[in-house]
């Protein structure tokens, strides 16, 4: 079954829903116009249709790009399961897809998967939990592919922007006579560059390279199970028509080139960053998150955030010691306090990481333990947050840098080993609170007291911000008329939009 949402506002600027089921019947002719409410003048329109990969940080990425495609007047579908579209438009931030003219959300059915609960213990800690989720995604190539050719028959073009990871979801696109696909890649341009690097027998590139023990290995990154997953998905995708990116030329300008030379073939576009840079002011909100009522009492640059995502599932020897680390640096904390994802966030019950007992009455003058669902990019847009524990997943090291925000790096998994490198050593707007090569031990009290201070009450601390604070208003600028990332967004839609 497939379920679309329909989002378009009427003449009083209220938002009328129209719900249409489609059940697939093999081998039989469908009418589109029963699922697809069709548009004014859609024959000579290009339509926009998002497929992301089923984890947050991939959903957001997109969803948020979604605004960018709809700021030049494209229709935007973003399709996803049911759970996922969900989960999506729950935790979005910095704006409101749903009540977005031209942004349709379509439920995608997949069978049902199993959706354990994280393990703390596991001695790799990348989301082994969420494979069952993540293989549950090879049942949406049938109905993805019955939306593109419904799509394809009103629209005089179809543009699939897919995540890497959905490689095998849109692998029909290329019989779509007016179908074209762009690969999104999620990853900094720095790590995916050291990715297609490092596959391809590390030929000699006409550019100044980090220190070849400045860039992690790719043990403990991922699982076995994970790492067979990519390469099946990366199959996929060598017959896309270009390549997308979260990033700025501004930032990763240097990286972009060398994917451009070693990548050759494709048109390769820089276009984020995708977050919003101006966060709505506190007035424009009827109900705003507690912990940013909180934030208006505090000094400026005066509050540490720390969040490690949403697939970071932490121990509670971990736990106790971060805990206590964050109360003797005697220094103002928001903590996002909460286990990591299941494939399914709404199904059964969650763990609740545990604290010392008595330790949120011992620091309440000091510090807020937040258990649900936070607003990080209010958070740390907020002008009372002056630094940022994360385990460095490239949306929120985006996010960090786009709000002028230096970070503490405790990287975990997957890509952020290598983002943290390039946080600390190359932007020089972070320092490294775990290092990579440790990533066994635990990270001891005095460990946490001791970045806590360096971060946020120290001279380094300081000039930290201070540079944190013009590389962000740089990227912010990057997307003003007429800058660099402004440019690439444009290109980008000349380029989809061309007859």
């Amino acid at each position: 079954m497939l379920t679309t949402l329909y989002i378009n506002p009427t003449e009083a600027g209220f938002v009328h829903i129209h719900q249409r089921i489609h059940i697939a019947i093999s081998g039989t002719q469908r009418d589109s116009s029963a699922f697809f409410p069709k548009m004014p003048n859609q024959e000579n329109s290009v339509a926009v249709v998002m497929v992301p990969f089923p984890a947050q940080g991939h959903l957001n990425q997109l969803l948020h790009l979604s605004r960018i495609v709809l700021s030049y007047g494209i229709p935007v579908h973003y399709v996803a399961t049911p759970t996922h579209n969900r989960q999506a438009k729950i935790r979005a931030h910095g704006w409101d897809p749903v009540a977005t003219a031209n942004f349709h959300f379509h439920d995608c059915q997949v069978p049902p998967f199993l959706s354990p609960p994280p393990d703390p213990s596991s001695a790799i800690k990348f989301p082994s939990h969420l494979q069952p989720c993540f293989d549950a995604c090879w049942h949406l190539c049938q109905p993805v592919t019955e939306l593109l050719r419904m799509l394809s028959s009103q629209a005089r073009k179809v543009i699939v922007i897919h995540d890497s990871m959905m490689g095998s979801v849109v692998q029909e696109v290329g019989s779509i006579a007016n179908a074209e696909s762009y690969t999104f890649h999620t990853v900094s341009a720095f790590s995916l560059f050291f990715y297609v690097w490092e596959s391809i027998g590390k030929p000699e590139v006409n550019a100044e390279m980090p220190d070849e023990g400045d860039v992690p290995s790719l043990e403990g990154c991922f699982t076995k199970d994970f790492l067979e997953f990519i390469a099946l998905q990366f199959q996929y995708l060598r017959d896309n028509a270009g390549i997308i990116y979260n990033t700025s030329k501004v930032i990763e300008g240097p990286y972009l080139e060398l994917l451009g030379g070693i990548m050759r073939g494709k048109q390769h576009w820089a276009l984020g960053p995708f977050n919003p840079v101006r966060i709505p002011g506190k007035n424009s909100s009827a109900s705003r998150h507690f912990c940013l009522e909180w934030l208006d009492k505090q000094a400026t640059n005066s509050v540490l955030y720390v969040s490690f995502g949403t697939t970071t599932a932490m121990d509670d020897e971990q736990i106790k010691e971060l805990a206590i680390g964050l109360r003797k640096s005697n220094q103002k904390f928001i903590w996002v306090l909460r286990d990591a994802d299941k494939g399914d966030v709404f199904n059964g019950e969650v763990r609740r990481p545990e604290l010392p007992q008595g330790y949120e009455d011992s620091v309440k003058d000091t510090g807020l333990v937040v258990r649900d669902w936070a607003p990080q990019l209010e958070i740390l847009a907020h002008p009372a947050t002056g630094g940022f524990v994360s385990h460095c997943g490239w949306n929120s090291c985006m996010e960090s840098i786009t709000m002028g925000v230096p970070i503490g790096a405790w990287p975990m998994h997957s890509d952020q080993p290598r983002n943290a490198v390039l946080i600390t050593k190359l932007l020089k707007v972070g320092i490294a609170v775990k290092d990579w090569e440790r990533r066994d031990g635990t990270v001891t009290a005095p460990i946490v007291e001791d970045a806590v201070k360096r971060l946020m009450a120290s001279k380094e601390g300081d000039e930290m911000r201070k540079r944190a604070a013009e590389v962000g208003g740089a990227v912010r600028q990057s997307v003003a008329e007429g800058e660099v990332s402004q440019k690439e967004r444009d290109s980008f839609i000349a380029h989809i939009t061309r007859k």
